[in-house]
């Protein structure tokens, strides 16, 4: 039987690391979605009432998605229309953009 060599234990840096919470990918991917919706307003210098239509979600956010951000689009959409940024019209789709969501752009 061969002895058990002492190594060293390793430096903080490379100890080994929990994982990510699942929730915390969760909200980085609707951020960077609610990100992406709010670069596009201040690209069009959208001021209140300022519509984005159905082709221009296409166009600007959903053909940039991949395949695990898909799923959060309606999430990250839903939050920014309750908080009161956009409107969502009725085709669900086409959004407006509030007096408050102007201001904080």
């Amino acid at each position: 039987m061969t002895p058990k060599k002492n190594y060293a234990k390793p430096s903080p840096s490379f100890a080994r690391k929990a994982p990510p919470k699942k929730e915390n990918l969760e909200t980085l991917q609707v951020n960077e979605i609610k990100t992406m919706f709010i670069h596009w307003f201040k690209s069009s210098q959208a001021v209140a009432g300022h519509v984005m239509t159905k082709s221009d979600v296409i166009k600007a956010i959903l053909k940039k998605l991949d395949s695990k951000q898909d799923k959060f689009f309606t999430r990250a959409m839903d939050e920014m229309a309750n908080e009161g940024l956009f409107e969502v019209q009725s085709d669900g789709v086409t959004l407006v953009l509030t007096q408050k969501g102007a201001d904080q752009l």
